[in-house]
């Protein structure tokens, strides 16, 4: 697995990028740019980790099962890879979790899986249920569920959350999200806040004009919220 480290110091973003996309799209899409004088001032240190979405929920050939287990691979090789990496380099305490499209995705689950973990989640544009389809966007498992498909769907195990360490946890946690009025995702976006504010777990969702589900408005965006 490869991965790029912009930046000296600052607080840890560990950056998921779009479906299917490379550990270099974030700064070809500008976005790296757009942090410049963050990254510089010793504010902010990226780590833009691969995908291995072509292998997971992408990976067509494969029975659903094993393409969510898969996941679960890529999961463990953040947790026990690139958190020492970052802990190694870096000893700041704040994590931030952070992702543009279906990286916005990456970046809501495994933050609120591992609570403790992170301080922060920047998600843009993100889809936080991948059973069912939305517009041109189709469902991803086939009709396909069990409790790792469950426990991997934020729009399905957050409103069921009683874990009062958990609870806790999400609770003292920056969640921003933000997504465009007209994009397809808009009504996940909503029901993902509303579960959250049921919970009594404070987050902010910032909504954009039009689709908002391209470079140009990330390029706006992350300077803002993360």
């Amino acid at each position: 697995m490869e991965l790029l480290v912009f930046g000296h110091a600052g607080a840890k973003v560990l950056i998921f990028p779009t479906r299917c996309a490379r550990f270099y799209e974030y700064e070809q899409l500008g976005l790296v740019r757009a942090l410049e004088s963050k990254i510089n001032n010793g504010h902010l240190q990226l780590y833009c980790l691969d995908s291995i979405d072509a292998e997971t929920f992408y990976c067509d050939w494969n029975w659903p099962g094993d393409r969510i287990r898969r996941h679960i691979q890529y999961e463990e090789y953040i947790l026990n890879e690139v958190f020492p990496l970052m802990r190694l380099k870096n000893s700041h305490p704040c994590t931030i979790s952070h992702g543009c499209s279906f990286g916005g995705f990456h970046a809501v689950n495994i933050a609120f899986r591992h609570p403790h973990l992170f301080q922060k989640v920047v998600a843009l544009s993100g889809r936080y249920d991948l059973t069912q389809p939305v517009e041109s966007f189709r469902g991803l498992l086939d009709g396909y569920y069990d409790e790792l498909v469950y426990f991997n769907t934020p729009s399905h195990f957050v409103p069921n959350m009683g874990n009062h360490d958990v609870l806790n946890n999400l609770r003292r946690m920056d969640i921003v999200m933000a997504i465009g009025d007209a994009d397809p995702f808009f009504g996940n976006n909503r029901h993902m806040s509303d579960a959250l504010w049921s919970k009594g777990i404070w987050n902010a969702l910032h909504v954009w004009n039009g689709r908002a589900h391209s470079a140009s408005p990330w390029r706006k965006m992350v300077p803002l919220y993360v």
